[in-house]
Protein backbone atom coordinates (compact mmCIF):
# COMPACT_ATOMS: atom_id res chain seq x y z
CA UNK A 1 0.00 0.00 0.00
CA UNK A 2 1.41 3.39 -0.97
CA UNK A 3 0.43 6.73 0.41
CA UNK A 4 -0.27 10.15 -1.06
CA UNK A 5 2.38 12.80 -0.41
CA UNK A 6 -0.08 14.62 1.87
CA UNK A 7 -1.19 11.46 3.67
CA UNK A 8 -1.16 11.83 7.43
CA UNK A 9 0.11 8.72 9.12
CA UNK A 10 -1.47 9.79 12.38
CA UNK A 11 -3.87 12.61 13.13
CA UNK A 12 -2.28 12.68 16.55
CA UNK A 13 1.36 12.86 15.64
CA UNK A 14 2.80 14.44 12.51
CA UNK A 15 2.19 15.28 8.88
CA UNK A 16 4.22 13.67 6.14
CA UNK A 17 5.10 16.13 3.40
CA UNK A 18 7.79 14.26 1.48
CA UNK A 19 7.37 12.60 -1.91
CA UNK A 20 7.47 9.08 -0.42
CA UNK A 21 6.53 6.28 -2.78
CA UNK A 22 5.94 2.53 -2.47
CA UNK A 23 5.88 2.49 1.33
CA UNK A 24 4.23 -0.39 3.13
CA UNK A 25 2.59 1.23 6.15
CA UNK A 26 2.64 -1.99 8.16
CA UNK A 27 6.43 -2.01 7.96
CA UNK A 28 6.85 1.55 9.20
CA UNK A 29 8.60 1.85 12.53
CA UNK A 30 9.04 5.60 12.93
CA UNK A 31 9.66 6.77 16.50
CA UNK A 32 7.73 9.71 17.90
CA UNK A 33 9.62 12.97 17.55
CA UNK A 34 11.58 13.68 20.69
CA UNK A 35 9.62 15.98 22.93
CA UNK A 36 11.49 19.25 22.92
CA UNK A 37 9.54 20.32 26.03
CA UNK A 38 10.94 17.41 28.04
CA UNK A 39 14.40 18.46 26.93
CA UNK A 40 13.83 22.03 28.12
CA UNK A 41 12.50 20.76 31.46
CA UNK A 42 15.50 18.48 31.92
CA UNK A 43 17.93 21.28 31.10
CA UNK A 44 16.34 24.11 33.08
CA UNK A 45 14.19 22.57 35.82
CA UNK A 46 15.36 19.08 36.75
CA UNK A 47 18.27 20.21 38.90
CA UNK A 48 15.79 21.65 41.40
CA UNK A 49 12.65 19.59 40.86
CA UNK A 50 14.14 16.26 39.77
CA UNK A 51 14.12 14.51 36.41
CA UNK A 52 10.92 12.69 37.39
CA UNK A 53 9.39 15.87 38.91
CA UNK A 54 9.50 14.33 42.38
CA UNK A 55 11.73 16.96 43.87
CA UNK A 56 15.42 17.34 44.63
CA UNK A 57 17.58 18.94 47.29
CA UNK A 58 16.95 22.43 45.99
CA UNK A 59 13.29 22.23 45.03
CA UNK A 60 9.88 20.82 45.86
CA UNK A 61 8.11 17.98 44.02
CA UNK A 62 5.79 18.96 41.17
CA UNK A 63 3.79 15.71 41.14
CA UNK A 64 2.10 13.73 43.87
CA UNK A 65 1.26 16.81 45.95
CA UNK A 66 -1.07 19.78 45.85
CA UNK A 67 0.67 22.75 44.31
CA UNK A 68 0.46 25.62 46.78
CA UNK A 69 0.07 28.29 44.11
CA UNK A 70 -2.33 26.49 41.74
CA UNK A 71 -2.22 23.53 39.38
CA UNK A 72 -4.02 24.91 36.32
CA UNK A 73 -1.90 25.45 33.21
CA UNK A 74 -2.20 29.22 33.39
CA UNK A 75 -1.28 29.20 37.09
CA UNK A 76 1.77 27.00 36.57
CA UNK A 77 2.93 29.18 33.67
CA UNK A 78 2.49 32.33 35.77
CA UNK A 79 4.50 30.82 38.62
CA UNK A 80 7.32 29.81 36.28
CA UNK A 81 7.34 33.22 34.67
CA UNK A 82 7.29 35.30 37.85
CA UNK A 83 9.09 32.85 40.13
CA UNK A 84 9.30 33.11 43.91
CA UNK A 85 12.56 34.98 44.53
CA UNK A 86 11.99 35.06 48.29
CA UNK A 87 11.96 31.25 48.26
CA UNK A 88 14.92 30.83 45.95
CA UNK A 89 13.07 30.31 42.65
CA UNK A 90 14.05 32.89 40.02
CA UNK A 91 11.67 34.48 37.54
CA UNK A 92 12.16 32.58 34.28
CA UNK A 93 10.56 35.26 32.09
CA UNK A 94 14.01 36.78 31.59
CA UNK A 95 15.43 33.44 30.43
CA UNK A 96 12.66 31.67 28.51
CA UNK A 97 10.11 33.14 26.12
CA UNK A 98 6.37 32.91 26.72
CA UNK A 99 5.90 29.91 24.42
CA UNK A 100 8.57 27.84 26.14
CA UNK A 101 7.20 28.71 29.57
CA UNK A 102 3.72 27.63 28.50
CA UNK A 103 5.13 24.41 27.03
CA UNK A 104 6.91 23.57 30.31
CA UNK A 105 3.67 24.27 32.20
CA UNK A 106 1.90 21.86 29.81
CA UNK A 107 4.54 19.20 30.44
CA UNK A 108 4.21 19.54 34.21
CA UNK A 109 0.41 19.38 34.01
CA UNK A 110 0.59 16.24 31.85
CA UNK A 111 2.85 14.53 34.34
CA UNK A 112 0.48 15.48 37.15
CA UNK A 113 -2.46 14.12 35.13
CA UNK A 114 -0.58 10.87 34.56
CA UNK A 115 -0.67 11.12 30.79
CA UNK A 116 2.34 10.52 28.63
CA UNK A 117 2.81 11.71 25.07
CA UNK A 118 3.98 8.26 23.99
CA UNK A 119 1.54 6.14 26.03
CA UNK A 120 -1.93 5.59 24.56
CA UNK A 121 -2.78 2.91 27.19
CA UNK A 122 -4.02 0.28 24.77
CA UNK A 123 -2.02 -2.31 26.72
CA UNK A 124 -2.79 -1.05 30.24
CA UNK A 125 -4.01 -3.58 32.79
CA UNK A 126 -7.78 -3.39 33.21
CA UNK A 127 -9.02 -3.73 36.78
CA UNK A 128 -12.78 -3.41 37.28
CA UNK A 129 -13.25 -1.93 40.76
CA UNK A 130 -15.16 -4.27 43.09
CA UNK A 131 -17.73 -3.32 45.69
CA UNK A 132 -19.52 -0.01 46.06
CA UNK A 133 -18.02 3.14 44.53
CA UNK A 134 -18.92 6.21 46.56
CA UNK A 135 -19.16 9.60 44.84
CA UNK A 136 -20.54 13.01 45.75
CA UNK A 137 -24.14 12.41 44.71
CA UNK A 138 -24.55 8.67 44.20
CA UNK A 139 -23.04 5.32 45.11
CA UNK A 140 -22.79 2.72 42.36
CA UNK A 141 -21.39 -0.67 41.45
CA UNK A 142 -19.60 -1.77 38.30
CA UNK A 143 -20.03 -5.16 36.69
CA UNK A 144 -18.64 -6.66 33.50
CA UNK A 145 -21.32 -7.49 30.93
CA UNK A 146 -18.90 -8.99 28.42
CA UNK A 147 -15.15 -9.13 27.88
CA UNK A 148 -12.86 -10.59 25.20
CA UNK A 149 -14.32 -8.41 22.46
CA UNK A 150 -12.12 -7.22 19.64
CA UNK A 151 -9.47 -4.82 20.93
CA UNK A 152 -10.99 -1.96 18.92
CA UNK A 153 -14.72 -1.60 19.55
CA UNK A 154 -16.45 1.70 18.75
CA UNK A 155 -20.12 1.97 19.64
CA UNK A 156 -22.95 0.48 21.69
CA UNK A 157 -26.70 1.00 21.60
CA UNK A 158 -28.81 -0.62 24.36
CA UNK A 159 -32.03 -2.15 23.07
CA UNK A 160 -35.41 -2.15 24.84
CA UNK A 161 -35.18 -5.89 25.58
CA UNK A 162 -31.91 -5.47 27.51
CA UNK A 163 -29.61 -6.62 24.71
CA UNK A 164 -26.97 -4.30 23.28
CA UNK A 165 -25.99 -3.53 19.70
CA UNK A 166 -22.21 -3.45 19.37
CA UNK A 167 -19.92 -2.16 16.64
CA UNK A 168 -16.30 -3.25 16.44
CA UNK A 169 -14.16 -1.19 14.10
CA UNK A 170 -12.54 -4.08 12.24
CA UNK A 171 -15.39 -6.60 12.44
CA UNK A 172 -18.82 -5.04 12.08
CA UNK A 173 -22.13 -5.23 13.94
CA UNK A 174 -23.29 -7.82 16.49
CA UNK A 175 -25.66 -8.16 19.44
CA UNK A 176 -24.68 -8.80 23.07
CA UNK A 177 -27.25 -10.65 25.17
CA UNK A 178 -28.20 -9.84 28.76
CA UNK A 179 -26.14 -12.87 29.79
CA UNK A 180 -23.03 -11.50 28.10
CA UNK A 181 -23.02 -13.66 24.99
CA UNK A 182 -22.06 -12.06 21.69
CA UNK A 183 -23.92 -13.08 18.57
CA UNK A 184 -22.38 -13.91 15.23
CA UNK A 185 -21.76 -10.83 13.12
CA UNK A 186 -24.91 -9.48 11.51
CA UNK A 187 -24.70 -10.37 7.84
CA UNK A 188 -25.32 -7.89 5.04
CA UNK A 189 -24.04 -4.77 6.82
CA UNK A 190 -21.53 -2.43 5.18
CA UNK A 191 -18.13 -4.07 5.19
CA UNK A 192 -15.63 -3.42 7.98
CA UNK A 193 -12.01 -3.94 6.94
CA UNK A 194 -9.61 -5.65 9.33
CA UNK A 195 -6.27 -4.95 7.61
CA UNK A 196 -5.22 -2.43 10.24
CA UNK A 197 -1.67 -1.64 11.20
CA UNK A 198 0.21 -0.09 14.11
CA UNK A 199 1.97 3.24 13.94
CA UNK A 200 3.88 4.40 17.05
CA UNK A 201 1.40 2.66 19.30
CA UNK A 202 -1.77 3.76 17.52
CA UNK A 203 -3.89 1.30 15.48
CA UNK A 204 -4.68 2.64 12.01
CA UNK A 205 -7.09 1.49 9.36
CA UNK A 206 -9.35 2.44 6.47
CA UNK A 207 -12.94 1.28 6.21
CA UNK A 208 -13.79 0.88 9.87
CA UNK A 209 -17.24 0.46 11.39
CA UNK A 210 -18.04 3.36 13.66
CA UNK A 211 -21.19 4.41 15.52
CA UNK A 212 -24.53 2.65 15.85
CA UNK A 213 -27.74 4.36 17.01
CA UNK A 214 -31.44 3.60 17.29
CA UNK A 215 -34.08 5.78 15.69
CA UNK A 216 -35.99 7.63 18.46
CA UNK A 217 -39.12 5.75 17.36
CA UNK A 218 -37.31 2.42 17.14
CA UNK A 219 -40.07 0.54 18.95
CA UNK A 220 -42.39 1.30 16.04
CA UNK A 221 -40.11 1.45 13.00
CA UNK A 222 -37.06 -0.74 13.93
CA UNK A 223 -34.61 1.59 12.14
CA UNK A 224 -30.95 1.26 13.12
CA UNK A 225 -28.34 3.75 11.90
CA UNK A 226 -24.74 2.86 11.10
CA UNK A 227 -21.88 5.33 10.60
CA UNK A 228 -18.84 3.82 8.92
CA UNK A 229 -15.80 4.46 6.76
CA UNK A 230 -16.87 3.71 3.19
CA UNK A 231 -13.74 2.32 1.53
CA UNK A 232 -13.02 2.03 -2.16
CA UNK A 233 -10.11 1.55 -4.54
CA UNK A 234 -9.50 3.16 -7.92
CA UNK A 235 -12.48 5.42 -7.27
CA UNK A 236 -10.91 8.88 -7.31
CA UNK A 237 -7.79 10.71 -8.41
CA UNK A 238 -5.93 10.02 -5.18
CA UNK A 239 -6.60 6.29 -5.18
CA UNK A 240 -5.71 5.96 -8.88
CA UNK A 241 -2.54 8.04 -8.74
CA UNK A 242 -1.22 6.42 -5.60
CA UNK A 243 -2.57 2.88 -6.09
CA UNK A 244 -4.18 2.70 -2.66
CA UNK A 245 -7.65 2.55 -1.10
CA UNK A 246 -9.38 5.65 0.22
CA UNK A 247 -12.38 6.16 2.49
CA UNK A 248 -14.88 8.68 3.81
CA UNK A 249 -17.69 8.73 6.36
CA UNK A 250 -21.04 7.37 5.24
CA UNK A 251 -24.36 7.05 7.09
CA UNK A 252 -26.96 4.38 6.35
CA UNK A 253 -29.95 2.89 8.10
CA UNK A 254 -31.45 -0.57 8.04
CA UNK A 255 -33.20 -3.22 10.10
CA UNK A 256 -32.11 -6.52 11.60
CA UNK A 257 -34.25 -9.54 10.75
CA UNK A 258 -33.18 -13.10 11.39
CA UNK A 259 -29.59 -12.11 12.06
CA UNK A 260 -29.31 -10.19 8.79
CA UNK A 261 -29.14 -6.51 7.88
CA UNK A 262 -32.04 -5.65 5.55
CA UNK A 263 -33.92 -2.67 4.10
CA UNK A 264 -30.74 -0.57 3.89
CA UNK A 265 -31.12 3.07 2.86
CA UNK A 266 -28.31 5.57 2.32
CA UNK A 267 -28.86 8.60 4.54
CA UNK A 268 -25.73 10.56 3.55
CA UNK A 269 -22.57 9.99 1.56
CA UNK A 270 -19.85 12.28 0.25
CA UNK A 271 -18.61 12.76 -3.28
CA UNK A 272 -16.06 10.04 -4.05
CA UNK A 273 -13.50 12.70 -5.00
CA UNK A 274 -13.38 13.76 -1.34
CA UNK A 275 -12.41 10.27 -0.10
CA UNK A 276 -8.92 10.30 1.46
CA UNK A 277 -6.22 7.92 2.64
CA UNK A 278 -6.38 9.35 6.17
CA UNK A 279 -7.25 6.51 8.57
CA UNK A 280 -10.54 6.58 10.46
CA UNK A 281 -8.67 7.61 13.61
CA UNK A 282 -9.55 11.21 12.66
CA UNK A 283 -13.01 10.56 11.25
CA UNK A 284 -15.27 11.58 14.14
CA UNK A 285 -18.02 9.10 13.40
CA UNK A 286 -20.79 9.77 15.96
CA UNK A 287 -24.59 9.99 15.53
CA UNK A 288 -27.22 11.97 17.48
CA UNK A 289 -30.96 12.61 17.14
CA UNK A 290 -32.95 15.65 18.27
CA UNK A 291 -36.59 16.04 19.32
CA UNK A 292 -37.80 17.01 15.85
CA UNK A 293 -36.82 14.06 13.69
CA UNK A 294 -33.40 15.28 12.56
CA UNK A 295 -30.21 13.23 12.68
CA UNK A 296 -26.78 14.78 13.24
CA UNK A 297 -23.43 13.13 12.57
CA UNK A 298 -19.81 14.18 12.90
CA UNK A 299 -17.15 14.02 10.22
CA UNK A 300 -13.62 14.53 11.50
CA UNK A 301 -10.87 16.38 9.70
CA UNK A 302 -9.94 13.15 7.83
CA UNK A 303 -6.72 14.75 6.66
CA UNK A 304 -3.64 16.70 7.75
CA UNK A 305 -3.60 18.52 11.08
CA UNK A 306 -3.46 21.82 9.21
CA UNK A 307 -6.10 20.64 6.73
CA UNK A 308 -7.67 23.86 5.44
CA UNK A 309 -10.48 21.80 3.93
CA UNK A 310 -11.99 21.91 7.43
CA UNK A 311 -12.72 25.59 6.73
CA UNK A 312 -14.02 24.92 3.19
CA UNK A 313 -17.82 24.55 3.01
CA UNK A 314 -17.57 22.64 -0.27
CA UNK A 315 -15.72 19.79 1.44
CA UNK A 316 -16.98 17.37 4.13
CA UNK A 317 -13.91 17.43 6.39
CA UNK A 318 -14.31 18.74 9.93
CA UNK A 319 -18.06 19.23 9.78
CA UNK A 320 -21.16 18.32 11.77
CA UNK A 321 -24.01 17.43 9.41
CA UNK A 322 -27.79 17.59 9.86
CA UNK A 323 -30.40 15.81 7.74
CA UNK A 324 -33.92 14.46 8.13
CA UNK A 325 -34.05 10.91 9.45
CA UNK A 326 -34.53 9.67 5.86
CA UNK A 327 -31.63 11.72 4.48
CA UNK A 328 -33.55 14.67 3.03
CA UNK A 329 -31.87 18.06 3.48
CA UNK A 330 -33.78 20.29 5.93
CA UNK A 331 -34.97 23.55 4.41
CA UNK A 332 -33.61 25.55 7.36
CA UNK A 333 -30.05 24.23 7.20
CA UNK A 334 -27.68 27.23 7.44
CA UNK A 335 -25.88 26.86 4.10
CA UNK A 336 -28.79 25.77 1.94
CA UNK A 337 -28.56 28.89 -0.25
CA UNK A 338 -24.78 28.81 -0.56
CA UNK A 339 -24.16 27.44 -4.08
CA UNK A 340 -20.74 26.08 -3.16
CA UNK A 341 -21.58 24.50 0.20
CA UNK A 342 -22.53 20.93 1.08
CA UNK A 343 -26.17 21.40 2.01
CA UNK A 344 -26.06 19.01 4.97
CA UNK A 345 -23.49 21.10 6.91
CA UNK A 346 -24.74 22.33 10.28
CA UNK A 347 -21.41 23.64 11.69
CA UNK A 348 -17.77 23.58 10.66
CA UNK A 349 -14.20 24.10 11.86
CA UNK A 350 -14.09 20.84 13.85
CA UNK A 351 -10.99 18.72 14.36
CA UNK A 352 -12.13 15.31 15.57
CA UNK A 353 -15.57 15.26 17.29
CA UNK A 354 -15.46 12.06 19.34
CA UNK A 355 -18.81 12.65 21.06
CA UNK A 356 -22.09 14.11 19.81
CA UNK A 357 -25.24 14.32 21.91
CA UNK A 358 -28.54 16.20 21.91
CA UNK A 359 -29.73 17.54 25.27
CA UNK A 360 -33.46 16.85 25.18
CA UNK A 361 -34.10 19.10 28.16
CA UNK A 362 -32.58 22.21 26.63
CA UNK A 363 -32.96 21.37 22.91
CA UNK A 364 -29.22 21.85 22.38
CA UNK A 365 -26.64 19.88 20.43
CA UNK A 366 -23.26 19.44 22.13
CA UNK A 367 -20.00 17.82 21.04
CA UNK A 368 -16.78 16.63 22.63
CA UNK A 369 -13.81 17.24 20.42
CA UNK A 370 -10.30 15.88 20.62
CA UNK A 371 -7.51 18.44 20.28
CA UNK A 372 -3.82 17.86 19.64
CA UNK A 373 -1.60 18.20 22.72
CA UNK A 374 -4.06 20.10 24.85
CA UNK A 375 -7.12 21.74 23.43
CA UNK A 376 -9.72 18.99 24.00
CA UNK A 377 -13.05 20.77 23.86
CA UNK A 378 -16.67 20.57 24.89
CA UNK A 379 -18.75 22.66 22.51
CA UNK A 380 -22.34 23.87 22.26
CA UNK A 381 -23.07 23.39 18.56
CA UNK A 382 -25.12 26.08 16.86
CA UNK A 383 -26.12 26.29 13.19
CA UNK A 384 -23.77 27.92 10.74
CA UNK A 385 -21.00 28.70 13.23
CA UNK A 386 -17.27 28.19 12.81
CA UNK A 387 -15.48 26.33 15.63
CA UNK A 388 -12.05 27.39 14.47
CA UNK A 389 -9.87 24.43 13.52
CA UNK A 390 -7.14 24.60 12.27
CA UNK A 391 -6.90 28.36 12.77
CA UNK A 392 -7.45 28.52 16.53
CA UNK A 393 -6.96 26.07 19.39
CA UNK A 394 -6.09 26.32 23.06
CA UNK A 395 -3.76 23.36 22.62
CA UNK A 396 -0.23 23.10 21.27
CA UNK A 397 1.45 20.90 18.69
CA UNK A 398 2.68 17.46 19.72
CA UNK A 399 6.21 18.78 20.08
CA UNK A 400 4.89 21.30 22.61
CA UNK A 401 5.38 24.19 20.20
CA UNK A 402 2.54 26.64 19.51
CA UNK A 403 0.16 25.85 16.65
CA UNK A 404 0.79 28.25 13.80
CA UNK A 405 -1.23 26.79 10.96
CA UNK A 406 -2.78 30.15 10.04
CA UNK A 407 0.68 31.63 9.56
CA UNK A 408 1.85 28.52 7.71
CA UNK A 409 -1.10 28.74 5.33
CA UNK A 410 -0.96 32.51 4.99
CA UNK A 411 -4.51 32.99 6.23
CA UNK A 412 -5.75 36.08 8.01
CA UNK A 413 -8.86 35.80 10.18
CA UNK A 414 -10.72 37.44 13.02
CA UNK A 415 -10.90 35.24 16.10
CA UNK A 416 -14.21 36.96 16.95
CA UNK A 417 -15.76 35.10 14.02
CA UNK A 418 -15.03 31.74 15.66
CA UNK A 419 -16.64 29.98 18.60
CA UNK A 420 -14.59 29.34 21.72
CA UNK A 421 -15.23 26.08 23.61
CA UNK A 422 -17.40 25.98 26.71
CA UNK A 423 -14.70 23.84 28.29
CA UNK A 424 -11.06 23.55 27.31
CA UNK A 425 -9.19 20.52 28.64
CA UNK A 426 -5.49 21.23 28.62
CA UNK A 427 -3.50 19.04 28.96
CA UNK A 428 -5.65 16.78 26.82
CA UNK A 429 -6.99 13.61 28.45
CA UNK A 430 -8.24 12.61 24.96
CA UNK A 431 -11.95 12.92 25.73
CA UNK A 432 -14.24 10.63 23.81
CA UNK A 433 -17.95 9.89 23.92
CA UNK A 434 -20.43 11.27 26.46
CA UNK A 435 -24.09 11.30 27.47
CA UNK A 436 -26.52 13.71 29.07
CA UNK A 437 -27.75 11.43 31.82
CA UNK A 438 -31.49 10.80 32.02
CA UNK A 439 -32.75 7.88 34.09
CA UNK A 440 -34.22 6.82 37.40
CA UNK A 441 -31.11 5.16 38.85
CA UNK A 442 -29.09 8.35 39.40
CA UNK A 443 -31.58 11.23 39.68
CA UNK A 444 -29.04 13.70 41.09
CA UNK A 445 -27.06 13.33 37.86
CA UNK A 446 -30.04 14.31 35.72
CA UNK A 447 -28.86 16.53 32.86
CA UNK A 448 -25.19 16.09 33.81
CA UNK A 449 -22.60 15.05 31.26
CA UNK A 450 -20.95 11.69 31.88
CA UNK A 451 -17.85 11.60 29.69
CA UNK A 452 -14.96 9.24 29.13
CA UNK A 453 -11.36 9.74 28.15
CA UNK A 454 -8.97 7.58 26.18
CA UNK A 455 -5.40 8.42 27.14
CA UNK A 456 -6.26 9.43 30.72
CA UNK A 457 -8.61 6.40 31.01
CA UNK A 458 -11.07 8.16 33.32
CA UNK A 459 -14.86 8.49 33.56
CA UNK A 460 -15.96 11.96 34.65
CA UNK A 461 -19.13 13.84 35.58
CA UNK A 462 -19.56 17.44 34.44
CA UNK A 463 -22.37 19.61 35.76
CA UNK A 464 -23.21 22.81 33.92
CA UNK A 465 -25.31 25.78 34.96
CA UNK A 466 -26.14 28.34 32.28
CA UNK A 467 -23.49 26.69 30.11
CA UNK A 468 -20.79 27.21 32.73
CA UNK A 469 -18.97 24.20 34.18
CA UNK A 470 -19.62 24.19 37.93
CA UNK A 471 -18.72 20.59 38.90
CA UNK A 472 -16.07 18.21 37.61
CA UNK A 473 -15.95 14.88 39.42
CA UNK A 474 -14.01 11.71 38.63
CA UNK A 475 -16.30 8.67 38.85
CA UNK A 476 -13.74 6.07 37.75
CA UNK A 477 -10.01 6.63 37.30
CA UNK A 478 -7.29 4.79 35.41
CA UNK A 479 -9.56 1.98 34.23
CA UNK A 480 -8.98 1.72 30.47
CA UNK A 481 -9.70 3.65 27.28
CA UNK A 482 -13.37 4.68 27.41
CA UNK A 483 -14.64 4.53 23.83
CA UNK A 484 -18.42 4.89 24.19
CA UNK A 485 -21.06 5.59 26.86
CA UNK A 486 -24.81 5.02 26.69
CA UNK A 487 -27.82 4.88 29.04
CA UNK A 488 -29.86 1.70 29.17
CA UNK A 489 -33.65 1.61 29.29
CA UNK A 490 -33.47 0.81 33.02
CA UNK A 491 -31.32 3.88 33.75
CA UNK A 492 -28.05 1.96 34.07
CA UNK A 493 -24.98 3.39 32.36
CA UNK A 494 -23.09 1.19 29.92
CA UNK A 495 -19.48 1.97 29.03
CA UNK A 496 -17.42 0.44 26.26
CA UNK A 497 -13.71 -0.07 26.85
CA UNK A 498 -11.00 -0.74 24.29
CA UNK A 499 -7.85 -2.59 25.26
CA UNK A 500 -5.30 -4.92 23.71
CA UNK A 501 -6.47 -7.70 26.04
CA UNK A 502 -9.98 -7.39 24.55
CA UNK A 503 -12.73 -4.81 24.55
CA UNK A 504 -15.32 -4.86 27.35
CA UNK A 505 -18.75 -3.58 28.18
CA UNK A 506 -19.26 -2.52 31.79
CA UNK A 507 -22.57 -1.72 33.49
CA UNK A 508 -22.80 0.98 36.16
CA UNK A 509 -25.84 0.59 38.39
CA UNK A 510 -27.24 1.69 41.71
CA UNK A 511 -26.22 -0.79 44.44
CA UNK A 512 -28.74 -3.54 45.11
CA UNK A 513 -29.79 -4.45 48.63
CA UNK A 514 -27.35 -7.37 48.62
CA UNK A 515 -24.47 -4.95 47.93
CA UNK A 516 -25.33 -2.67 50.85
Amino acid sequence: MKFHKYFIISAFLLAVYSEVKAVNLRDLNIPIQKDFVAKIYKKECSVCHGETLRGAAQGTPLVGIELQHGSEIIEIAKNISQGFPDKGMPAWSSVLNENKIFAIAMYIAEQRQGTNLEDFRYDASVVVPPGIIRTKEHDFTVETVISDLDALPFGIAPLPDGTILLTEKRLGLSIVSQDGDRSELITGTPRAYDDSFQFVGQPMGLGWMMDVALHPDYLNNSWIYLHFGDRCSDCNEMSLNEDQPVSMNKLVRGRIKGGAWVDEEVIWEADKETYTSMPEIAAGGRIAFDNDGFVYFSVGMKGPMEHIGVQDLSLPYGKIMRVHDDGRIPLDNPFLKNPNAIKAIWSYGHRNPQGLEFNNETNELWSSEMGPRGGDEINLIQPGLNYGWPLISKGVDYTGKPLNFAKLLGIEFDVKDMVQPLVDLTPAPAISSFIFYQGNQFPEWSGNIIIGSLRASDLMRFEFKENNLVTREFLLENIARFRDIEVGYDGSIYVLLENDSGGRILKISRPSTKDL
